[in-house]
């Protein structure tokens, strides 16, 4: 329909001038094809004779209203079986019908509430933290440069914006940057894991700016699988899990191959159980690569050294591809635990272990006490990779040009923030410490109100962002699940959802061992609204205990 008004508005040209078009032949010399010999097939306006032209495929569709219309190429029966595998929790069916509530709630519908609390996801500024003063001056300095003239800013701010534009083509964040990011700031990434590592070596070759955690963690396990029947590439990962996991797994139709956590000990990681896990899976698979979230998602653990120690030795006799997904490094509020990055603990193994073992970790802008999620800025350090593998990695980058420079200046501020004696140092250390220690008293305030509701026991939130308690669910309402088809702690969320507008995301979503329930919440909202979700969620327990015990005791 586009072409409509082109034709008719040359057809009008063309019968005003009344002069002859000249269509190019192959074989002869131009043509000449008058207007006046148009109206004479026609018997009527060029702009008549377009529109029926162009109308001739709308007329067929008219003719065939009682026949079989087209089928469409692309169905659910056509569709790639590997999409429809992908299962993602964490914004699944809980979150679509919050989001209907929520539109409902606008428009005037009575609710037994007045908002939805979303405390599904890990989304810091949505649930309200402000942003670090620092990283966004750097960003808007970077993004509009005509404001480093302004005396608004301060200069430790400037500094960094004047380099970060230096290291960008044609000195705008609006260009293209190399494939693995911009190099002076992967020269500050190295010198932040040195400093972080206290003097591990690392080197700006080695790191590779992508588009959020994600974006690295999906790049290496193309890499890695391959392979067909019990060749196949599987792929250990912790349980629970993070979902990008199984997801990607389905997406790239590799082997997910699960070892549990273990919840009665904190949701630590037993060696045994990798073993376990491993062996199992040689039967039917090729394990190659062995995923660790530290600190955990959903479970919020922090690892401590010895059980690294045991982790990486078990992936160097088994000669196992290592991901460290360490994007909560700075999420870390028990006293008695530490962060602890995989590379240090493998430098200080020796040089047997770290001159061999492979290992990718990887960082994002999205967590930590910045919570820039929608930046989508994250970096990953690979060591021991196979040079030619390397430059096979270097040539799948290169496929989706580069990741979002401003986001990969936002992951500079990260790794460069302000230091003593700068103008910025006192304003940032004073807005990052108050956002980890407010999140340090959430998580223990989480932990305390959950461990007195009964039927819930919730582990100690050593770090990251979540809660994952496990939940008693009658048997009443297990056997109304079954009848819905839906997993026991669906059931539970969408009741939850719809009598309190609490937005959680079941444990069936991140993977739990038979028979148990949980449900992963963030600790993300503000203290008084964290409160207020956990005193609805003690009510709502309480009552679906007793309405089901009620059940109970009527069907006996």
């Amino acid at each position: 329909m586009y072409r409509l008004p082109f034709l008719a508005n040359r057809s009008v040209i063309s019968g005003a001038s009344d002069q002859c078009l000249f269509l190019p032949s192959k074989h002869v010399l131009r043509t000449p094809f008058c207007a006046q010999s148009i109206r004479k097939k026609t018997q009527g306006s060029i702009e008549d004779y377009g529109l029926k032209r162009f109308s001739t495929a709308e007329a067929t569709v008219a003719k065939r209203e009682n026949d079989k219309m087209r089928e469409r190429t692309l169905t659910m029966e056509t569709l790639n079986p590997l999409v429809k595998a992908v299962e993602y929790a964490v914004r699944g069916p809980i979150v679509i019908k919050a989001d209907e509530i929520e539109k409902r709630l606008q428009q005037g519908v009575k609710k037994p509430f007045t908002e939805v609390i979303k405390a599904n996801i890990g989304d810091a500024h949505a649930m309200g933290q402000p942003p670090i003063t620092f990283l966004r001056q750097v960003v808007a300095l970077c993004t509009c440069p005509e404001l480093l003239d302004s005396p608004i800013f301060p200069e430790d701010a400037k500094l960094r914006a004047r380099r970060i534009l230096k290291g960008c083509g044609g000195n705008s964040l609006g260009s293209y940057s190399a494939s693995q990011g911009v190099d002076c700031i992967r020269e500050d990434i190295a010198m932040y894991m040195e400093q972080r590592d206290q003097g591990v070596p690392a080197s700006s070759d080695n790191i590779f700016l992508t588009t959020g955690a994600s974006d690295g963690i999906m790049s290496i396990l193309k890499l890695l699988v391959s392979g067909h029947g019990r060749e196949r590439t599987g792929v250990m990962i912790p349980i629970p899990q993070y979902p990008l996991y199984s997801a990607a797994i389905s997406e790239l139709e590799a082997v997910q191959v699960n070892y549990y956590l273990d919840e009665d000990n904190s949701w630590a990681l037993d060696v045994n159980e990798l073993h376990r896990a491993f062996h199992t899976a040689k039967q039917y698979c090729n394990p190659r690569v062995l995923c660790i979230i530290n600190p955990g998602n959903p479970t919020g653990q922090v690892q401590d050294k010895k059980c690294i120690e045991d982790v990486l030795h078990f992936a160097y006799e088994e000669k196992l591809f290592v991901l460290s997904d360490e994007v909560y490094q700075d999420n870390v509020y028990s006293p008695d635990c530490q962060f602890h990055s995989f590379k240090k603990v493998l430098y200080e193994m020796g040089a047997e272990y770290f001159n061999s073992v492979e290992l990718a970790s990887f960082h994002s802008t999205s967590k930590g006490y910045t919570g820039e999620c929608g930046f989508r800025g994250g970096y990953m350090e690979v060591v021991n990779l196979d040079p030619d593998v390397k430059a096979q990695l270097v040539k799948l980058l290169s496929v989706r040009l580069c990741p979002p420079v401003a986001g990969q200046a936002a992951m500079d501020v990260i790794v460069n923030p302000p230091q003593p004696g700068e103008p910025s140092f006192p304003q940032f250390i004073k807005e990052k410490n108050a956002v980890l220690g407010t999140l340090a008293e959430k998580a223990k305030l989480t932990e305390q109100i959950l461990n007195m509701v009964p039927g819930i026991k919730c582990n100690p939130v050593q770090g990251a962002m979540y809660a994952f308690p496990r939940i008693f669910i009658p048997s009443g309402a297990i056997e109304e699940a079954k009848v819905l088809g839906i997993p026991p702690d669906m059931l539970y969320c969408l009741r939850l959802l719809e009598e309190t507008g609490i937005c959680i995301v079941p444990g069936s979503g991140f993977g739990q061992r038979e028979g148990t329930y949980h449900f992963r919440m963030t600790i993300l909202p503000s203290t008084e609204k964290l409160k207020l979700l956990l005193e609805k969620l003690q009510a709502f327990h309480i009552k679906f205990l007793q309405e089901y015990s009620v059940l109970e005791e009527v069907s006996r």
